[in-house]
């Protein structure tokens, strides 16, 4: 059975330690850090893994995206009015925006950031996407909508597998009556289990499954001159299967044809000590290894 769940005002509220002297930067332990403690919330979440947070980013570093958030049409920007697939909704790029907002984006695909995101949703070894696929600015004008889906799982582009989404809202004085909440549906499709209304500066965090469905997908209700603004940003892993299709040796040294002496040896023996590990079983190399620390005792 649906129901209607009105949004709710009481989460959490945590500011990213991002220093905003000059060019941005963050400790890469205390990020993690920082994800590490909310990871609870996160991981338990209902209806999937997922976690709002209010007051995400530095006060000064929020209003000086808003402010410069590129009003004016830019090249390359692009448009859907596709109905219920995103109507009236525009998507900026970040390499078409000003200096300081790629810096900006480029600071959030920085490995702090994946360090505060691998902490927060338990989730390793993620990479951040330069080409923004999807991602960057995204504008909604009155009457948009996008309705309730599930991501795509792999970015045809790199071939990497997409892992997490995340929102930063840029909408000042936010009437309720504007709508464009998000919502996030349980597994079946039976229940709206979570809405968030898209406020300034709340963050939202979540898994993208193969059945995290979510979306806006109310025809929104704001004055010609108010849009609904907010930053996307997509996470991805690779695939185990590359690394276990793939010899994982070592730097494979060679020598010029006419090379001799030490350093054509040294070459030789740090290319036979990569074929051991792609040839030897685990229990072999650890016998070899054995008996070199038994021979330099």
């Amino acid at each position: 059975m649906n129901r209607a769940v009105e949004p709710d005002t009481t989460y959490p509220s945590a500011t990213l330690p991002i220093s905003t002297d000059g060019k941005l930067s963050l400790d890469p332990k205390k990020a993690r850090e920082f994800g590490e403690e909310l990871s609870g919330v996160y991981c338990f979440a209902e209806p999937f893994p997922h976690i709002v947070i209010d007051d995400f980013l530095p006060r000064a570093l929020i209003e000086e995206i808003y402010e410069k958030f590129p009003r004016e049409k830019l090249a390359d920007d692009k448009y859907y009015e596709n109905n219920y697939a995103g109507l009236h909704k525009r998507q900026v790029l970040p390499e078409s925006c000003e200096e300081r907002l790629r810096s900006v984006f480029h600071f959030f695909n920085s490995a702090p950031v994946l360090q505060f995101l691998e902490g927060l949703t338990t989730i390793e070894s993620l990479v951040g996407d330069p080409y923004y696929y999807g991602g960057g600015f995204h504008e909604i004008s009155r009457g948009g909508k996008l309705g309730i889906h599930a991501d795509f799982r792999v970015h045809s582009q790199l071939h990497l597998n997409r892992r997490i989404n995340m929102l930063i809202y840029l909408n000042k004085d936010w009437d309720p009556a504007y709508g464009g909440n998000l919502e996030l549906w349980d597994r079946q499709m039976t229940a709206n289990v979570a809405t968030v209304a898209p406020l300034f500066n709340r963050c939202v965090i979540f898994n993208t499954d193969a059945d995290s469905y979510h979306g806006h997908p109310d025809p929104l209700n704001t004055p010609d001159d108010i849009t609904r603004k907010s930053i996307a940003l997509y996470y991805y892993t690779a695939s185990k299967k590359v690394y276990e299709d793939t010899p994982a040796h070592s730097t494979m040294y060679v020598t010029r044809p006419n090379d001799a002496g030490s350093d054509k040896r040294q070459a030789i023996r740090l290319r036979i000590e990569n074929y051991k590990k792609d040839w030897l079983p685990p229990v072999a190399l650890r016998a070899l290894a054995k008996i070199k620390r038994k021979k330099k005792a």
